[in-house]
């Protein structure tokens, strides 16, 4: 427990500038500022007065110079100021090592050795999403940091969905008798299996740049979601302690997901599975473990053998949009009554008729729709995201099939910030409608809430935030 609390401090808690130390460029600034300080015809700005050259209305020579006074010292308070900033913060976060969860992973078995070696000279990176600095509270980001939470029609564009299909069916014909004894094994077509691989890391050619440590760490100490992040730090050093792999292994992204599916630690622990039969699970270097331990994750969550994922409708306006969620099936043959067609004129499978399905309507009516399966909602386990999802189960089709594209096109909407979604969320939520959370992020409960907020006001219900919605109902 000691050797970690001898490590330096970084000055800055941040890399320095590309071409030079921060604090050169800083001081190359002030150099600037007091050179131009010492020029009696330091013009005023024309926005103080148009009074360039002159001395009317108080203005003097003295003028420039004491305002390059302040500023030089406003910018020196800053240079001191940065450093002592990060520098606390560091010294709160080994204090918070040393002090709080080094307790709990005692208590968990983990060892001094183990937690300095995942430790050394870890500090917390600054520039990771979500944090809430130390004394701050937290708030709603505009950005969003996710693909999955941009605009929806982007999250499909054709050159990304086609990485994916091209890239799985290469990899279906060198991998058909791993895929095949996993698919007897699990029941997960390997489709569905190669689209996710795909889809995480670019079939394991994506590089993992942060160190796992680093970023649970600095999120379990200050993020917006310490709890989560706390429980997978620690089940990180649970990977390390029982020597599933070492410290040097635990590269992540910068959510802290690890190998080539993006597990979390305690996914990890779970469902990480020896395919290749070397006696480790080993979900960095082994394709056969690799997609072997997406099937198991997914059949944990509920993978029912025999069915698809979904199918693209179209939805008459007879059907409310609102109808949309996981909470709201039907039996498919019900949702035909309705109105509700395949797209291209196809049939729905007579075996599927007498099982439920459920309305999703991404875009609410400014995209595609689908009626989807429990099995949709089990891909959504993988990534809380209904574009994921889909993305996943699109792209499985197309690996399978060939190459095609949705039937119905995506519109215009998107483009908001976060906190504008979060805005109006507040605001349905403080008429009683159920939006899930106000996190910014327009998922099936906001949509919906959406449309009939929309057709209780007499509007066309469109299940999908805008800009003139957010004014409305801001």
């Amino acid at each position: 427990m000691t050797a970690f609390l001898r490590a330096p401090l970084c000055p800055a808690g941040h890399l320095p500038l590309k071409g030079g130390d921060w604090l050169s460029f800083l001081l190359s600034q002030i150099f600037n500022v007091a050179r131009l300080a010492t020029r009696s015809e330091l013009p005023i700005s024309p926005l103080e007065g148009e009074m360039s050259g002159r001395t009317e209305g108080g203005a003097t020579e003295r003028e420039p110079r004491r305002l390059a006074a302040i500023f030089l010292s406003a910018l020196i308070g800053l240079i001191l100021a940065a450093p002592a900033s990060a520098a606390k913060i560091d010294d709160q976060f080994r204090a918070w090592l040393q002090n709080d969860l080094w307790p709990e992973a005692k208590a968990k078995d983990i060892s001094e050795k183990t937690f300095d070696a995942a430790f050394d000279d870890v500090k917390p990176n600054l520039e990771l999403p979500d944090l809430v600095m130390p004394g701050k509270k937290a708030t709603t980001p505009q950005k969003q940091h996710q693909a999955e939470f941009g605009s929806p029609g982007a999250y499909f564009a054709e050159k990304t969905v086609r990485a994916v299909t091209a890239g799985g069916r290469t990899r279906e014909a060198a991998n058909a008798r791993t895929l095949a004894a996993i698919e007897k094994r699990y029941g997960v077509p390997g489709e569905v299996l190669l689209a996710i691989w795909g889809r995480e890391t670019g079939f394991g050619a994506a590089k993992m740049p942060y160190d796992a440590f680093e970023v649970l760490g600095t999120k379990a100490f200050m993020s917006t979601r310490k709890e989560f992040f706390r429980t997978e730090l620690l089940a990180a050093l649970e990977i390390v302690q029982r020597g599933l792999a070492p410290v040097g292994a635990m590269k992540s992204s910068w959510a802290g997901a690890l190998g080539q599916p993006q597990f979390m630690p305690t996914s990890f622990l779970k469902h990480a599975v020896d395919f290749d039969g070397d006696g480790r699970a080993d979900i960095w270097n082994s394709v056969p473990d690799t997609l072997a331990s997406i099937a198991n994750y997914l059949v944990h969550y509920g993978w029912v053998k025999g069915r698809g994922w979904g199918f693209e409708v179209t939805v008459p306006e007879s059907v409310s949009c609102s109808l949309e969620g996981p909470d709201q099936g039907k039996r498919i043959s019900e949702w035909v009554a309705m109105g509700i067609k395949r797209v291209g004129g196809k049939a729905f499978p007579a075996s599927e008729l007498k099982k439920e399905g459920f309305l999703l309507m991404p875009a609410g009516r400014s995209g595609p729709a689908f009626i989807v399966t429990p099995n949709f909602y089990v891909l959504k386990e993988y990534n809380t995201s209904d574009l994921y999802a889909l993305f996943i189960g699109h792209g499985a089709d197309r690996i399978a099939n060939g190459d095609s594209n949705f039937s119905g096109s995506w519109g215009a909407v998107g483009g908001l910030h976060r906190s504008d979604i979060a805005a109006l969320q507040r605001a349905l939520e403080a008429k009683g409608y159920d939006v899930g959370s106000a996190d910014g992020l327009p998922g099936f409960k906001t949509r919906r809430s959406i449309g009939k907020w929309q057709a209780k006001n007499g509007q066309a219900a469109t299940c999908f935030p805008d800009a003139d919605l957010v004014a409305t109902l801001k």
